[in-house]
């Protein structure tokens, strides 16, 4: 039987990307999102919404985009797949896992950042800042706010 391991995901940043450099040059970002759902009360009260919390990991120069990009708060459309760690807790000893996402692709969603959030006025012929436009990743900014 075939299996596919896809999701996207919409929702802001619960806080700054953490980018860090593995030995051989990669680049590694780690954030959260907040994913918002509204929930119709069947008895006919308010509609509620519930949130959840994802954390993403991303590589190489998608990670390097997020990290110059993306801030907390920032909305994003993440394109990914799942994947299931397990270690052992050093003070407890017991077994500890989680489910996280790793990011493929991203679209951010957001205003372009302005001359000065960038350090250069210079963009591309699509508006994009220089240094997201020489990356080879795309527009990384939806002027419509919408990922589609």
């Amino acid at each position: 039987m075939a299996s596919l391991n896809k999701l996207f995901l919409i929702g802001n940043l619960t806080r700054d990307p953490e980018v860090r450099v593995t030995p051989k040059g990669t680049h590694v970002a780690q954030f959260g999102i907040a994913v918002n759902r509204q929930i119709k009360d069947e008895a006919g009260g308010p509609a509620r919404e519930e949130v959840t919390f994802v954390d993403i990991e991303a590589w190489g120069k998608q990670a390097e985009l997020c990290g110059k990009f993306l801030k907390k708060g920032s909305p994003c459309m993440i394109e990914g797949r799942l994947k299931f760690e397990q270690w052992d807790d050093k003070q407890s000893g017991q077994k500890r896992s989680k489910l996280k996402v790793v990011m493929e692709n991203v679209q951010f969603l957001g205003s372009k950042p302005s001359s000065e959030e960038t350090g250069s006025g210079a963009t591309d012929s699509l508006g994009v800042p220089a240094r997201a436009a020489q990356s080879g990743a795309g527009a990384p900014f939806d002027d419509a706010n919408t990922p589609f």
